[in-house]
């Protein structure tokens, strides 16, 4: 099908992008060559920053040309085009017309760029035409052009959800976000012990009680596809593999995501085993969730096989003690019965 304007304009906060959203940006893309789409709001909403924004935008519509703001990007903008003055982002609550006129600044000065189409479902949608063409036409000096409105389910029957429903409770309403941006909203427990500590065991039996879904250890998969046979560059592979299992499991996801380990566990090993960490796997071992556990070494200790002794098992739980405590990661404790432990993680999440 033929596209019938040049370059469009999606405006919104996307907080969170939601297939309302994403519909009309679907439909803007259908209609244009060029796609423009625009996200700002003050205040920022949880869950919802800039840096996520721009992620989902990124993820959903590579295509197209987003300009993602806070006003301290806006200004960074503004410093590299060697433009002296200072602008802040209106308030939501700023007036409409403070808002269209601040949109076609951005057009102008930060993009460069008009369009000839704006896209939106709001009853505001002519009036923001309006204006785009009256800063426009100046601009051009062309006195026939105009910004067509083009208007997409402004009374919510394909896509029947708000942003500010979806933000009051985002896992009733997930049905309406694509797994991308659900993630976003994933909490994530992360279960550390020593060797034979029944750390996975407790996260099976997490994940069970909490009907989501839990990410198993990479290292040992890969432990036992190479024989035991690690070399040093396998310690960094391990962790990015394990974050990506995260992050594609935070896709299916229930409220919560219940992680067999994380890149501590691997520098761990990496240390004990190559007396040296990548820098990357440092930082990453640095990297927060929303929950800690630690395993008491209170099991009686199981070799299978691959696991070294009781000595070592100790050796390694006072190491993640003192490195959590010394990256000032707040963790919990757990001890007893893989039932006794499940209910006091429970507790934890409760509170």
């Amino acid at each position: 099908m033929a596209k019938q304007y040049q370059r469009g304009l999606v405006v919104g906060k996307f907080c969170p992008l939601h297939y309302g959203h994403e519909l009309l940006i679907k439909r803007a893309l259908d209609s244009c060559h060029e796609l423009i789409v625009i996200s700002y709001t003050k205040p920022e909403f949880e869950g919802c920053e800039r840096e996520t924004r721009s992620a989902w935008l990124s993820s959903l519509f590579p295509q197209v040309t987003q300009l993602v703001i806070d006003d301290t990007t806006l200004n960074h903008f503004l410093q590299i085009q060697g433009i002296s003055e200072k602008k802040n982002i209106p308030p939501n609550d700023a007036s409409d017309q403070e808002h269209r006129d601040f949109v076609a600044w951005l057009c102008l000065k930060i993009l460069c760029k008009t369009v000839d189409a704006v896209f939106t479902s709001e009853v505001y949608g002519e009036g923001f035409a309006k204006i785009l063409t009256h800063h426009f036409r100046a601009n051009k000096a062309d006195p026939n052009f105009s910004v067509t409105h083009i208007n997409v389910d402004q009374q919510r029957l394909i896509v029947p959800i708000s942003g500010s429903q979806i933000r009051a409770n985002p896992h009733n309403h997930r049905a309406f976000l694509s797994p991308i941006v659900y993630a976003s909203f994933i909490k994530k427990i992360c279960i550390l012990g020593g060797e034979s500590s029944g750390k996975t065991t407790l996260a099976q039996h997490l994940a069970q009680r909490l009907q989501t879904v839990w990410v198993a250890e990479y290292g040992r998969q890969l432990w036992i596809e190479k024989n035991g046979r690690l070399e040093f560059e396998d310690m960094l592979k391990i962790a990015l593999e394990q974050r990506l299992h995260e992050y594609e499991l935070c896709k299916s996801a229930n409220i919560w995501l219940v992680c067999d380990t994380c890149a501590l566990t691997t520098l761990f090993y990496s240390k004990e085993m190559f007396n040296a960490a990548d820098p990357l796997l440092e930082q990453m071992a640095q990297e927060n969730y929303d929950y800690v556990f630690l395993c008491e070494p209170d099991f009686p200790f199981v070799q299978d096989g691959t696991r070294r002794d009781e000595i070592f098992r100790k050796r390694q739980h006072d190491w993640y003690v003192q490195q959590l405590s010394q990256r000032k990661i707040k963790f919990f404790r757990v001890s007893a019965s893989i039932d006794e432990r499940v209910e006091q993680v429970l507790s934890c999440l409760k509170n």
